[in-house]
């Protein structure tokens, strides 16, 4: 029988994009119940920055469930959580002078956003939110509301409302001169628009197709923001903890948000967490235990999470994710090069790189094909029309080569 048809839910995605039972994982790759081995360009969307099974993790969450050590102590204090703490001010904060409160909720990006948002109304006592074109903040209703994607919206059952939607830079009717358009309507007291609590908005829009915001347009959507009393939310959870080549997706870029939302990478090796950050002023509207949550933080992932930041002690990482984002976008690039009637575009910023070949079901078939040959991405954007590959920050050079050139011969097998 199989099990999985049987009884889990249809809702199941993955399981049927990807048909194999995986049993066993080493950082870029995985071998599923067959024997048959794949190469991870996929990361958990995002989640496995540093690997499947990360042995130094892996240890230490060892070492930790021997030691006795509590798991669950909902927000109460423990070793790990202040070694966490410390180790994440001492390594990512200090370094960069950035002063933030550090808020742990329940384990998901779609909790973080959620708080983010709760905060902002509390923060300036307004409800809409402004959030772009394209944008994935979640599946929880207000974060669901910021998300974009009409497909995840239709299965809300509820009106998605307190949102304004706005242009993302790279897409039509975008660019810096939207912004000052959007300025203008909100200083026009005759405009009949609400000033907003805050703006959210992703650097790199993962989900949304891999289109990446420029220094300009971000620095004109913080002026903006200041300018009218809202707050700048960063949604980092998918392109931060050192995917895009820095730590955050926004560094040298000329911009200090209000609030970043951080999960995914930031538990280490797959372990689930979420974390905001929030500047200390808005923090203070907190009153305890206004937005809580079972799980905040337990503590197998403060141990992995804590082990994750060695990783950001020196530039090692980091050097080496502007060295593979390289080798990836100049394998994407020379793919567009050899079909250039196919009108192929490539995007990314660091190690998430992507193809938009405009065409949906092609690149559902591009997937399929790569599984097939031993290869795991995962197709996003509109109509699922962008090929996006995040492998993880740690992949060897021989996987990646590998994964990049089943990639290409899937492309080729298609189109040919």
């Amino acid at each position: 029988m199989d099990w999985f048809e049987a009884y889990e839910s249809d809702i199941r995605a993955y399981s049927r994009a990807y048909p194999a039972v995986f049993v066993s994982g080493d950082n870029a790759r995985q071998v599923d119940e067959e024997g048959k081995v794949y190469i991870d360009f996929y990361s958990g969307a995002g989640v496995l920055n540093f690997g499947h099974n990360n042995s130094k993790m892996t240890d230490a969450m060892v070492d930790y469930l021997q030691s006795g050590g509590v798991i669950h102590t909902l927000d109460m204090m423990t070793p790990p959580k202040r070694e966490f703490i410390q180790a994440f001010v001492e390594t990512i904060l200090k370094p960069r002078n950035m002063n933030y409160k550090l808020q742990f909720m329940g384990p998901t990006g779609t909790n973080a956003v959620e708080a983010a948002l709760k905060l902002a109304r509390k923060v300036t006592g307004r409800e809409q939110v402004v959030a772009f074109t394209q944008g994935f903040h979640g599946m929880t209703l207000g974060a669901l509301a910021c998300t974009a994607n009409r497909y995840f919206r239709n299965a809300a059952g509820v009106s998605l409302e307190n949102v304004y939607r706005w242009p993302f830079e790279t897409h039509d009717g975008g660019g810096v001169e939207s912004i000052e358009t959007l300025a203008a309507i909100y200083k026009n007291s005759s405009s009949g628009t609400e000033l907003p609590a805050a703006f959210i908005v992703e650097v790199v829009q993962a989900e949304g197709g891999v289109n990446v915001a420029s220094s300009e347009w971000l620095q004109a959507l913080q002026k903006l923001a200041k300018e009218l009393g809202a707050l700048l939310i960063i949604d980092d959870i998918q392109a931060g903890c050192g995917r895009t080549g820095h730590y955050f997706s926004f560094e040298e870029m000329g911009v200090e948000p209000d609030i970043i939302t951080l999960a995914k990478g930031i538990g280490g090796m797959g372990t689930p967490m979420a974390m905001n950050l929030v500047k200390p002023e808005h923090d203070k509207h907190w009153q305890p235990g206004e937005h809580t949550g079972t799980f905040r933080g337990q503590n197998l992932s403060f141990v992995a999470g804590r082990e994750a930041l060695r990783y950001f002690e020196d530039d090692d990482l980091l050097d080496e994710v502007h060295r593979k984002g390289e080798v990836m976008r100049n394998a994407l690039e020379a793919i567009a090069e050899r079909y250039p009637n196919e009108n192929m575009q490539v995007r990314g910023k660091g190690m998430m790189q992507a193809l938009d070949i405009g065409d949906g079901t092609l690149a559902k078939a591009v997937a399929k094909d790569c599984f097939e040959h031993g290869m795991l991405f995962g197709p996003c954007g509109i109509g699922g029309e962008v090929m996006k590959l995040i492998p993880p920050l740690t992949i060897p050079d021989e996987d990646l080569y590998e994964g990049l050139e089943i990639f290409a011969q899937s492309i080729e097998r298609q189109l040919n």
